[in-house]
């Protein structure tokens, strides 16, 4: 193997220990240890603590919190502290964690100021730039590596900074002189040391570089270049290459003592226990709920033709106005993956930039562009609008930017910019009313346009365009399949899902995962639009699906901000006037109970609703416009009927599913790899932003410093933070909302089904094997009993809740042999 591809396997093995990061305006949520889950949770979390020196458990007094407030069974807290060999006494395990903390932060070295971290940060912002600055770094279009040996050789904080320019034109080569002294076999941990120094901009060109977006064709950047100019800025200021080197040169404040430790050594870390008897206490409680309503389900009559038929997104905030919904009517809910199943690039009617609208483990397949059909009137008045609105902004922007005309602008403009910043900090719910009366003189989108759906496979695009029949018909049968439907009412709506904040970096994270951290909206108007296709609907037919002549399907957006629903429903039949009409009044009573309870989640008076959650969307100084996902701890499987009538708290991700219409376990098998895969990362980025946010969030939004349109600082500079604040997960500083728990997973279907998927999927098994996340399922084959996933094929019922180990299920094997 020649010295530039030993490098370069080198890098790509180092980079697995840092995580992808995504630009902030399209936040995909990730589990930062994403390059750790080959192993056990507990050897996960200490690698990458030595790694990226962050904490992988609560600490006691997270621990000692739970436990006071009974949200730990303590027979179940005893039981795993026993079998794992520690002192039964809930009390003396905590002593023991806490005098364990203490110890350890007392050993911890102070971290120095890091040179090399200060001068490259400051080329990084500058060259990933997107769209902020107006004058942007020279020589962008030859790369980075090029364009950091262009301008750093003028930077007077670099000493002896003009040996840069003289670099080889290679960066491997670069990389080789500056490894000269090193052993080949210590290059990878070189590598992953430096990777890991500044992991948020790390991780943000790892994932531009496996996009190869239109950014990184234009102002390219790879890790070997990014390595060559941060091993040159090592050398010039003397910085060791790696840890192990700061103690061998004597440096005393990187050395760290052994830990006191008990004379027995316990095969499982004391948080380990505590975190999983929490879960434990968690996943009972809700197994049992789900257990007995599995039962009652099982010997009801089918009722009638519901009034409507609605779909959500599984997101955990949908559980809360689908409730709401069902109480208030003859309404049926069912839940689905929010980009509903069309992965798609989105191309809006006015913009010119395209959004992939679908999970990050898939790749879009099809460019969806908005085709006017409405009217020219309503269309011209849209347009009108949006060209007077960017006029003024780029107007505005012109004179701000521009050295001749900032000042005088300044003086001319202040009186009119202090009534508006005053209006805006001290009556943000009239601004809010102000911003929906001149919203309802503008003509929506989806007036007077549609997705085009018309197949053009070469379109002067990467992609096809719009989708074929054959593509239509397997989307729209998908849906029905996974959500195992057999009756369709008058009215089936697929709603996508938004939020509504004002002066919100972070905004995107509270879109709709599933679309990217973008709205569902435009990919629930397509599937809607499939589904009214008279062709589509001939071969479901053909297919076994009949769909009643008389069903329309409407698509909304249903924001989760102020729990508002808007229907896309202008071209619906005069038929279904009356339906969309009751629908809508309805929607409105929902919205009115689930913005109560929501505000009272936030501390506010219920009885303020939706006067609260409207004023949260507009309050441009408002940290915590909603609490997105913060709550999240369980993901459903099962029919509606499983749910209907409990209210989970909004902590439950909940996937529409009846084995009864999946014989061959297709459609179980897609929701596992898919749903139940990104619901994981979900609750995983929760988890460790809740228990380190120092290292794996991005601390409090107060002193949050937007840069390049690409992340944010803490402060005027350093490393992108790129996990969650903290105003998303504490709802006082000392008061956690979110309880870090790791994702409990509940499917209702025969446990054989189940481990058939399993066994055809390696990846799926390790998380499950390695305690990245649980896995119970009720099998209403079994008298509706409970079964919680051990390992290698062997299933526990549920029962004795202070049970640990005890009888076990033997299902066919998978070990995938």
């Amino acid at each position: 193997m020649s010295t530039e591809s030993a490098i370069e396997e080198c890098i790509e093995s180092a980079a697995e220990a840092v995580g992808p990061a995504w630009p902030l305006h399209s936040f995909v949520t990730a589990n930062p240890l994403a390059g750790f889950e080959d192993q056990p949770f507990h050897d996960a979390v200490a690698a990458a603590e030595d790694v990226l020196g962050g904490d992988g458990y609560p600490g006691a007094d997270v621990f000692r919190t739970a436990w006071e407030s009974g949200r730990i069974e303590p027979e179940v807290l005893r039981a795993h502290l026993a079998a794992s060999g520690y002192d039964p006494d809930p009390e003396t395990s905590l002593d023991r964690m806490e005098a364990e903390e203490s110890e350890e932060a007392q050993q911890a070295p102070t971290a120095a100021p890091d040179q090399v971290d200060a001068v490259l940060t400051k080329w990084l912002a500058a060259f990933l730039d997107q769209g902020q600055v107006d004058w942007g770094m020279p020589d962008r279009e030859a790369g980075f590596y090029d364009a950091f040996r262009t301008v750093a050789p003028h930077d007077r904080e670099i000493p002896n900074a003009k040996v840069i320019a003289e670099l080889p034109d290679d960066p491997l080569d670069a990389i080789r002189e500056s490894l000269a002294a090193h052993p080949v076999d210590a290059w990878r941990d070189i590598f992953e040391s430096q990777l890991a120094a500044l992991p948020g901009w790390t991780g943000f060109i790892k994932r531009r570089v496996a996009d190869d977006d239109a950014w990184q064709s234009a102002y390219p950047i790879t890790l070997s270049g990014y390595l060559a100019a941060r091993l040159v800025l090592a050398d010039l200021f003397d910085v060791p290459l790696a840890p192990t080197e700061a103690s061998e040169n004597g440096d005393d404040s990187t050395a760290t003592e052994e830990p006191v430790t008990d004379e027995r050594e316990e095969d499982v870390p004391l948080p380990e226990v505590w975190l999983t008897a929490w879960e434990a206490t968690y996943r009972e409680e809700l197994v049992d709920e789900l257990s007995a309503a599995s039962e009652t389900a099982a010997g009801r009559s089918g009722g009638g033709r519901p009034d409507a038929q609605l779909v959500f997104c599984i997101d955990t905030r949908s559980e809360i106005i689908r409730r709401h919904i069902e109480v208030v009517g003859d309404y049926e809910t069912h839940g689905y993956a929010g980009f509903f199943g069309i992965p798609m690039r989105y191309a809006g009617y006015d913009t010119d930039v395209t959004v992939d609208a679908c999970p990050p483990i898939l790749d879009a397949a099809h460019r969806i562009a908005d085709r006017p059909t409405g009217t020219a009137d309503t269309r011209e008045a849209y347009d009108r609008w949006h060209a007077s609105f960017a006029a003024g902004r780029d107007a505005v922007e012109s004179l701000k930017s521009n050295p001749a005309t900032a000042f005088s602008f300044v003086e001319s403009a202040g009186a009119g910019y202090g009534t508006a910043l005053a209006a805006r900090t001290l009556l943000p719910s009239r601004v809010h009313d102000l911003l929906e009366a001149v919203d309802d003189r503008i003509p929506d989108l989806h007036e007077f346009c549609e997705p085009d759906l018309g197949h053009e496979p070469g379109a002067g695009h990467d992609l096809p365009a719009g989708l074929t029949l054959e593509e239509r018909v397997e989307y729209a049968a998908t849906a029905f399949e996974l959500m195992g439907w057999e009756e369709f009412a008058r009215v089936v709506v697929f709603a996508g899902h938004a939020s509504q904040t004002a002066n919100n970096p972070f905004d995107s994270s509270l879109d709709c995962g599933a679309c990217a951290g973008n709205p569902g909206g435009p990919n629930a108007r397509v599937l809607a639009a499939i589904c009214n296709d008279e062709a589509v609907r001939a071969t479901l037919r053909e297919r076994g699906i009949d769909i009643p002549d008389d069903t329309v399907f409407v698509a909304g957006q249903h924001n989760t901000t102020t729990d508002e629903v808007e229907l896309y429903a202008g071209d619906v039949p005069d038929s279904h006037a009356a339906d969309i009409a009751q629908l809508r009044a309805d929607l409105e009573t929902a919205r009115e109970g689930a913005a109560a309870e929501r505000a009272g989640d936030m501390g506010a008076d219920a009885r303020s609703g939706v006067r609260e959650t409207e004023r949260r969307a507009a309050d441009w100084a408002e940290t915590r416009p909603e609490w997105g996902l913060a709550g999240n701890a369980g993901f459903v499987v099962g029919p509606r009927s499983l749910t209907e009538g409990l209210d989970l708290d909004g902590r439950s991700f909940l996937h529409s599913y009846d084995w009864r219409t999946d014989p061959d376990g297709d459609a179980l098998e897609a929701i596992m790899a898919g749903p139940m895969v990104v619901t994981q990362w979900i609750n995983t980025q929760y988890y460790f932003a809740t228990v380190d946010n120092a290292v794996y969030g991005s601390g409090s939004k107060v002193t949050h410093n937007p840069v390049g349109n690409v992340g944010v600082y803490q402060g005027n500079g350093g490393d992108l933070m790129t996990g969650l604040p903290l105003q998303s997960l504490l709802s006082e500083d000392d008061e956690r909302y979110h309880q870090p728990l790791r994702l409990s997973t509940v499917i209702h279907a025969p446990v054989e089904r189940v481990a058939e998927v399993l066994a055809e999927h390696d990846e799926m098994r390790t998380l499950l094997d390695n305690d990245w996340l649980s896995l119970t399922v009720i099998d209403p084959q079994r008298d509706h009993r409970a079964l919680r996933y051990e390992e290698e094929g062997s299933w526990t019922p549920l029962g004795d809740r202070a049970a640990v180990g005890g009888e076990t299920v033997t299902v066919p094997s998978i070990s995938g042999d």
